[in-house]
């Protein structure tokens, strides 16, 4: 947490910087807001023609410094980034056509050359890149399911995304039925004359009855 605002406001700053710098000479007393956006891919090259505000050096570090506050907001050390790879770019990519326009760049103390607006500019674009790698990012939220234990008392029950019910929660290994083959729907019930099936031990001899049919030796009864 204290990352994510030390970053952000680091950003911040950076992108300030930035938006501050067109208002600075950048070349030979000239301000970064008098040039042309367009002159920096066109073939012609700079001009000394002036550029409107939203249409100078103005834009790209306008685009910039709304990318760091979103990038703040939302914590995003991505869009923190991308925001000072634009300003550093754009600052690369202007002393690059200003050097073809004058043959060489140089830097003077008296106005002449080079001016604080490029330092400015390059300042604040290191400071947003400095920013988004201090920041730590939005944390990336668990999706894996809970323990088993997890509705004993004291732990958090269900799902991190979605609540858990009979039909949707999965089987555990040691909860899945297991084959054991045909089962004999009777009941069975204990012998009280052996309580202990796995010994049966030794049998009662059962009580013989006569068979009224076969009288014996005694002959018929009266």
């Amino acid at each position: 947490m204290i990352r994510n605002v030390l970053g952000s406001l680091m950003g911040l700053v950076g992108a300030a910087a930035a938006l501050w710098s067109p208002y600075r000479a950048w070349y030979e007393g000239r301000r970064g807001r008098d040039y042309r956006v367009e002159e920096l891919f066109a073939g012609s090259g700079i001009t000394p023609d002036g550029a409107a505000l939203l249409g100078s050096l103005m834009l790209p570090f306008l685009c910039a410094a709304l990318l760091a506050l979103g990038a703040a907001v939302l914590r995003s050390r991505l869009l923190m980034a991308l925001a000072g790879i634009v300003v550093l770019g754009f600052a690369v990519l202007w002393m690059v056509r200003q050097g073809q326009a004058a043959g060489s760049l140089s830097v003077g103390g008296d106005g002449q050359g080079l001016g604080p607006g490029v330092a400015t500019a390059f300042a604040g674009g290191a400071l947003i890149l400095l920013g988004a790698f201090v920041m730590r990012g939005r944390p990336r939220r668990d999706r894996r399911p809970l323990p088993r234990d997890a509705g004993m008392p004291g732990a958090v029950t269900g799902w991190e995304d979605r609540p858990v019910t009979p039909q949707t929660e999965p089987w555990h290994p040691d909860d899945r039925p297991r084959d054991t083959g045909p089962q004999d729907p009777r009941p069975q019930y204990p012998d009280p004359q052996n309580p202990n099936p796995q010994n049966p031990g030794p049998q009662a001899p059962r009580p013989q009855y006569p068979d009224p049919q076969d009288p014996g030796p005694q002959g018929p009864r009266a």
